[in-house]
């Protein structure tokens, strides 16, 4: 579901994400023809655009509708098909990225050949920027324009200092290894409330990790109750967007109180 209402944009060209059906490892082989299917119909559009598309614009992980995930099989086969086409490929790591998954950058997971050409970034940064591994549309001259704010120095040396300090604490990997206990917590709660703990997703990928559960509204209102906060996406997802200090007693605060939580709605 879209967020926003009564907004103007183009009308953007759309490709497939894939649709994941879970438990992963029961559904290994719907899964690889959904990918399939999603390349090849991304392929058919760029093609159907008669060389007019510049660039494909991807979410490591789709964020914004449910937390839909991808396997670097597919992102890699997505990165091939884009070189193949002469088109650019952007990760949009809003979301994504500076450690939530684990990796600094998401994208990191796909272990691609070849880096994507552009990557998005804001939120967790406190600066919204990108980063380019390409010389686009052949410009060489250091400044195409002037504007207002030439990159925000002051956002600049915010995010650097950022950076400094998740260095220096070894946020990224803390964040991997909570985001490991997370997930096989959650996975442990899935089995004892199966109606309230469906499709768990983002193994592997720290704390970036979410569930599909009928009750969500309920949940997410008895959680907050109880001073945890979590936020819903799409039609019934349950998202866990925790900063990058939370540390492993934090996360079992979270997992008492989400099982306090499924135990009164049981």
């Amino acid at each position: 579901p879209i967020h926003e209402f009564d907004v103007p944009a183009f009308d953007w060209l759309v490709a497939p994400f894939p649709q994941f059906q879970y438990p992963l490892d029961q559904f290994a082989t719907e899964n690889a023809a959904e990918e399939k299917r999603c390349l090849e119909e991304t392929e058919l559009v760029l093609d159907e655009a008669n060389d007019t598309v510049a660039a494909v614009v991807i979410e490591p992980v789709q964020a914004g509708g449910s937390d839909n995930h991808a396997s670097p099989a597919f992102l890699r086969g997505l990165r091939a098909l884009t070189k193949r086409k002469s088109v650019l490929t952007i990760a949009d790591e809003f979301q994504t990225g500076v450690g939530a998954t684990g990796k600094f950058w998401a994208h990191e997971h796909w272990n691609l050949p070849s880096p994507p050409d552009t990557v998005t970034f804001s939120k967790t940064a406190q600066a919204a920027d990108f980063s380019s591994a390409t010389l686009v549309y052949g410009l060489t001259s250091r400044t195409g324009s002037s504007n207002t704010w030439v990159g925000d120095l002051v956002r600049a040396l915010l995010f650097k200092a950022i950076h400094g300090e998740i260095e220096k604490h070894g946020l990224v990997e803390q964040t991997a290894r909570i985001g490991s206990h997370l997930y096989r917590e959650l996975e442990a709660l899935a089995d004892k409330y199966p109606q309230n703990v469906l499709n768990p997703r983002g193994k592997d990928r720290g704390t970036f990790i979410a569930w599909d559960c009928p009750r969500r509204e309920e949940v997410l209102g008895q959680a907050k109750s109880k001073g945890v906060n979590m936020g819903g996406s799409g039609d019934a997802a349950i998202r866990s967007r925790p900063m990058l200090v939370f540390e492993r007693h934090h996360a079992d605060i979270f997992l008492d109180v989400l099982e306090g939580v499924f135990k009164r709605l049981s």
